[in-house]
């Protein structure tokens, strides 16, 4: 109790104070990044590009809200995996990802637009999101939505949602070029509350089953593998078999450079 009293005060006394105070808005472009059951070593090799939005409203020069909207493409493929069951498993997807979050924002030093002392500062933030996606498989040259085809034996109507949520939460550093215009460089993370971004999560399916329910196309997206020397390939694809790991959410980030303008101050008219 005494923590949370203590952090209650530490809120209202920073809110309370006037310095800085008012909106910024601007736009910022830069590159996304899938992490999950496609891409479990981090590989870093298939950025995609993003962008976005968003406004900012400074309490003071320390606390400030947002609110943004995002886009980026995400993708991986198994063929850069450097575990070998993986790239024996050879599924791929893509996703354009539409992303709008909130989050509350810290900086570490006293930032004031224009002050020659007081110009920059690092922060962090961490807040909500909400996110839409719609993953994609190429198969002969044509793309396929993966969702309808329930790659994974989900039955007719109870296929994952496209719309889900997110904890978002990063890094950065923002810097004046004016009173009015700043950059802002950024590490912007999201963990989702669902292990579907990839559609790639549990085991398996029947594909006797599979391919009475969705057709052949289903069944080919399905199961991809290929045969390599150092794997057991009898133990892929098979119904019940690891397809995924349900036990770790998806993930995703952005790296980002914006630009900002800021509105000034705005004061009720004194009497």
């Amino acid at each position: 109790m005494k923590h949370i009293l203590l952090a209650l005060g530490f809120i209202l006394t920073a809110l309370s104070a006037q310095a800085q105070r008012g909106w910024e808005a601007g736009g910022w472009a830069g590159v996304s990044y899938y992490f999950g059951d496609l891409n479990t070593n981090y590989d870093l090799s298939m950025p995609n590009m993003s962008g976005g939005a968003m406004a900012r409203f400074n309490f003071n020069d320390r606390l400030a809200v947002r609110l943004a909207g995002n886009y980026g493409r995400l993708a991986a493929d198994d063929a850069n995996a450097s575990n070998a069951f993986e790239r024996a498993r050879n599924l791929s997807f893509r996703s354009d990802v539409f992303d709008l979050s909130t989050a509350i924002e810290f900086n570490f030093l006293p930032y004031n637009h224009g002050s020659e002392d007081e110009f920059f500062t690092p922060y962090v933030f961490a807040g909500f999101s909400v996110f839409s996606f719609n993953p994609e498989a190429e198969l002969d040259g044509e793309w396929y939505d993966l969702r309808p085809l329930g790659t994974e034996g989900q039955f007719p109507g109870e296929e994952y949602y496209t719309v889900q949520a997110g904890l978002n939460y990063g890094i950065g550093i923002k810097v004046d070029l004016s009173y009015y215009w700043s950059l802002n460089f950024e590490l912007s993370a999201r963990h989702l509350f669902t292990d579907y971004l990839d559609d790639v999560s549990t085991v398996y399916p029947d594909q006797g089953d599979l391919r009475q329910q969705r057709g052949d196309i289903a069944v080919e997206l399905s199961d991809r593998s290929i045969v390599l020397p150092e794997v057991d390939n009898s133990q892929i694809g098979l119904p019940g078999t690891q397809r995924g790991n349900s036990s770790n959410n998806d993930s995703f980030v952005f790296l980002k450079a914006g630009i900002f303008y800021y509105f000034g101050q705005l004061r009720c008219p004194q009497p």
